[in-house]
């Protein structure tokens, strides 16, 4: 299936959906008008592929899969880029907020419904799987919109004048109900398999059906959807590529995929893949993994690094790990094939090499990691690349089949059944990373169960953009939000030397254990997590705009 298809009429179409007010694009002027336009079945399908555009998050497009763990304790930050960082220390206001609220895409999506039915198709199929599409992408977008704001204004339609798009919030409950109905209608109306990579089919809506029910807690919905995805039989987890490859281009047809957002050099590139590196390969490192990723993980032996008996060494903290460590994270004294064509001992943690500055140390400038560590997915080989890291194909998976079976797995735990899988989905994802099968009278008692099942979540689903959402809705045992605890305590990273000279890349590492001493250096910043912060701030600009919208409570 050839992107080119899907990704070429963006232009075109872009330009049909656009216009310049300045709310909700109420009164396009730069449009052509439906008189001219929705006349056939192609201009059908332009006005659809215009949907697609940065139909993630209209504020970083595709990135967003990437920049949303800076808002989790997985996930680092510095520069603050597009103010991730600052909803992850608790520090977000009005005017430093990531921007989810949008309306752009559901303009673009409304204009489509108003004007389809205009269209005459000699396929009404064709016609119906194009609805499905669009529709999905619109609730795609206000259960995004509704998830993390609480009630927003819910509009269908295609307001003339700007005042009639100036509405207060809808309640959340009122959104949901939208997002549920919109999404069993698309997946009625869509075919089963996509008319090219990354075009929307029932596999996608049935994720975001799935998805956005276990975040509001449906758990019968989310399984419902979860099963229905398996009924499908069009997926399933990629065994004949290595886990990290399925994060490279060569994976980007892996049937585990079940939607990744497409991007071509030149035409549509994905235009940060700048942002994934450190600054000797001339990166920027604007998200990278924290220790406390890396702290959970077990070891070899499948025991936690705490426990008795684990073998953990705190000096040499890499060593006798998990296995699927070292494909999630390139961590200090890993071999690196650089940028230059080079293979070099990944040193972030001394400043000097030979009496030389290490620009690989974690401090050399503002694009150096400051966690010491950059993520694996998507960054090997970096080969695979353009020299400026700018203009690329990557393409950043949204949803695919192992969530699928983790969403089986929480819900299974949650109601008490299936326990045997629980453990034969967590079995399957940890040993096709290499790792060893659960011990199984470990968690013979739902708590520990549960424990087990959110930490797999997190390692094998991180640095894809879930964390954040998982820490507010996850609770512990006196019901609070687990982002209570791990998001209200200062972050810290390691600091040390790299002994360049250890044949075991897992032991080159060697960590200053911490003292007070060394405390400043390690402390990256202070954290904090208040119970309103389980929502996000409306940025200023849309207040502005619309009087009649509130912000979110906490935040006035």
């Amino acid at each position: 299936m050839k992107p080119n298809n899907f990704l070429l009429p963006i232009l075109l179409a872009g330009v049909l959906m656009t216009s310049c007010d300045d709310f909700f694009d109420t009164a396009p002027k730069d449009a052509l008008s439906s008189a001219t336009f929705w006349k056939t079945e192609s201009d059908a399908q332009k006005a659809a592929v215009a949907c697609y555009e940065d139909w993630v998050s209209p504020a970083t497009g595709s990135s967003e899969v990437f920049f949303a763990d800076c808002m989790s304790d997985i996930c680092y930050s510095f520069t603050g880029s597009s103010s991730y960082k600052y909803v992850g220390n608790g520090s977000a206001t009005r005017s430093s907020t990531v921007k989810y609220y949008d309306y752009s895409i559901i303009r673009r999506c409304n204009t489509f419904m108003a004007n389809i039915d205009k269209v005459p198709f000699t396929d009404s199929k064709a016609k119906d799987n194009l609805v499905g599409q669009v529709r999905t992408i619109r609730a795609w977008r206000y259960f995004q919109m509704n998830f993390w704001y609480g009630g927003v204004p819910l509009i269908t339609g295609l307001p003339q004048l700007a005042d009639e798009a100036k509405l207060p919030r809808d309640s959340e409950e009122t959104v949901k109900k939208f997002v549920y109905d919109e999404l069993d209608q698309a997946i009625r109306e869509l075919d089963e398999r996509p008319a090219a990579r990354g075009r929307i089919a029932r596999g996608t809506a049935l994720a975001i059906k799935m998805r956005s029910a276990l975040y509001w807690g449906d758990l019968d919905r989310a399984l419902s959807a979860a099963r229905d995805i398996q009924g499908l039989h069009l997926y399933e987890i990629e065994k004949t590529l290595s886990y990290q490859e399925l994060f490279s281009l060569r994976g980007r047809d892996s049937k585990e995929i079940i939607c990744s957002m497409q991007h071509i050099p030149t035409t549509e590139p994905f235009g940060n893949t700048i942002r994934l590196f450190s600054n000797q390969d001339g990166g920027w490192a604007s998200m990278v993994p924290t220790q406390n990723l890396v702290d959970m993980f077990e070891m070899d032996n499948g025991l936690m690094p705490g426990e008795p008996g684990s073998g953990y060494d705190p000096i040499h903290p890499f060593a006798h790990r998990d296995p699927r460590l070292a494909q999630i994270i390139i961590y200090p004294g890993r071999d690196w094939l650089g940028a230059n064509g080079q293979m070099r001992v990944y040193n972030t943690l001394d400043k000097t090499i030979d009496g030389k500055a290490n620009s690989d140390y974690m401090d050399a400038g503002n694009n150096a990691t400051h966690t010491g560590m950059i993520w694996a997915k998507y960054t090997v080989p970096i080969s695979q690349y353009s020299a400026s890291l700018s203009d690329d194909e990557l393409c950043p998976i949204l949803f695919r089949y192992a969530e699928v079976l983790l969403t089986i797995a929480e819900i299974n735990v949650e109601k008490g059944e299936n326990t045997d899988e629980v453990f034969a989905i967590i079995d399957e994802l940890r040993t096709r990373g290499g790792h060893i099968a659960v011990d199984r009278s470990r968690y013979a008692i739902q708590a520990k169960l549960r424990e087990l099942v959110r930490r797999e979540r997190c390692i094998e689903l991180a640095g894809e953009g879930l964390r954040r959402a998982d820490l507010v809705r996850w609770k512990d045992e006196n019901g609070k939000m687990l982002a209570e605890t791990l998001l209200n305590s200062p972050l810290y990273r390691m600091v040390g030397t790299v002994d360049a000279s250890h044949p075991d890349p897992a032991m080159r590492a060697v960590i200053e254990l911490p003292t007070e001493e060394n405390q400043r250096l390690r402390k990256l910043e202070d954290r904090s997590f208040y119970p309103y912060q389980r929502y996000l701030p409306i940025h200023q600009e849309q207040l502005n705009t619309n009087p009649n919208l509130t912000q979110t409570e906490g935040y006035d």
